[in-house]
């Protein structure tokens, strides 16, 4: 016999839902893996006025001449030495939350500044999330994500943030000046850029002959990056750019054997592509940033963070006001990415159009 609308409604009233407990289960979290080469080669400086500064040389003026006798010869007193400065930035994160809304979720503030909280002995009776740990954690992921766009950034989105990879490594290094060197006048102070153009005999326009294109430009590049000493080993690409690789190589017939030997089935996927050693990763936020058509090859022992000592990241219990029953959390970040070396590293863009 079918319940009646009475007995169903009394059900209804009479049974819980379940309510799984435990933290969140994100749903956003992206892969940052720019954000944890800079993190391996961060540095350190001990303090400074205003700005990160270094020497460099790019121009030799001494050489060498034929003579004989009495001939005249030359002599040079070099003058070529310029330094680069990049002046450091302060960054601060923080939460509030009140008293009130710990309590309500069994959380007890232990001391005035919210240094330490206990949770109620019998809080695991109605306390699905603790509060607390959500709170910190959205802290955490929040300003790892903005961290993470300070460093792909250009510098403009914040005039009081730090410099990014997108400011230092450009689309056109033949204008303007960086770190306050000039590049127009010194071509050695310049990165790599090839930004496609639409034509079809364009190096990177993958619209036409798609025939180890972009292979061999990349085989080419990689060539002058390690010119003058450098050694690239971190690689970052958007999802276009190495969609369009991938069906490069699969269409050349480069293809792991390891597929074909697993014996729970052929596996049609690919390893990440590598160059000279250098693994090409993909890095979703380059496609959050609409640039999902491009490769940056960088050589991290010349681009990294410099983050003043005691100040990477900070943390502070600042003290509550006297007439609020708040209590704050924040994390302060000193430092700026700085740049020593420009023609080791390269930014390369496919077209997938023509005109």
């Amino acid at each position: 016999m079918a319940f009646t609308q009475a007995e169903l409604d009394n059900i209804a009233v009479a049974t819980l839902d379940l309510y799984l407990k435990g933290p969140a289960m994100s749903q956003t979290i992206q892969d940052k893996p720019l954000l944890k080469a800079m993190k391996s080669a961060q540095k350190t400086f001990g303090g400074a006025k205003e700005n990160i500064s270094g020497s460099v040389k790019g121009n030799y003026d001494t050489y060498f001449a034929g003579y004989t006798h009495n001939d005249q010869v030359t002599f040079k007193n070099p003058t070529n030495l310029k330094r680069w400065a990049f002046s450091w930035a302060e960054l601060s994160g923080g939460l509030e939350i009140s008293m009130t809304e710990l309590k309500k979720n069994g959380i007890h503030v232990v001391d005035t500044n919210g240094q330490s909280v206990s949770r109620a002995s019998d809080a695991e009776k109605y306390q699905l999330n603790n509060l607390m740990e959500d709170k910190l954690e959205d802290m955490s992921e929040g300003m790892a994500r903005d961290m993470n766009e300070y460093f792909w950034g250009d510098g403009t989105a914040d005039a009081k943030g730090p410099m990014g990879v997108t400011g230092l490594i450009v689309d056109d290094p033949s204008t303007g000046s960086l770190g306050g060197i000039d590049r127009a006048a010194n071509a050695w102070w310049r990165n790599r850029s090839h930004i496609a153009t639409t034509t079809a005999s364009d190096k990177l326009n993958v619209a036409t002959n798609n025939d180890n294109k972009i292979a061999n430009f990349l085989q080419s590049e990689i060539r002058q990056l390690r010119r003058y000493g450098g050694r690239p080993t971190l690689g970052l690409a958007g999802s276009t750019f190495l969609d369009y690789l991938e069906a490069e190589l699969r269409k050349a017939g480069y293809y792991t054997q390891n597929g074909w030997q697993n014996q729970g089935g052929i596996d049609i996927g690919m390893a990440n592509p590598r160059l000279k050693g250098v693994t090409i990763d993909y890095d979703p936020t380059l496609d959050d940033l609409s640039l999902d058509k491009r490769l940056y090859l960088m050589d991290p022992r010349h681009i990294f963070p410099y983050v003043m000592q005691g100040e990477d990241m900070k943390t502070h219990n600042p003290a509550r006001p006297h007439d609020r029953y708040m209590i704050y959390k924040a994390v302060t970040w000193t430092g700026n990415v700085v740049v020593n070396q420009l023609n080791c590293h390269g930014v390369y863009e496919i077209a997938t159009t023509t005109v």
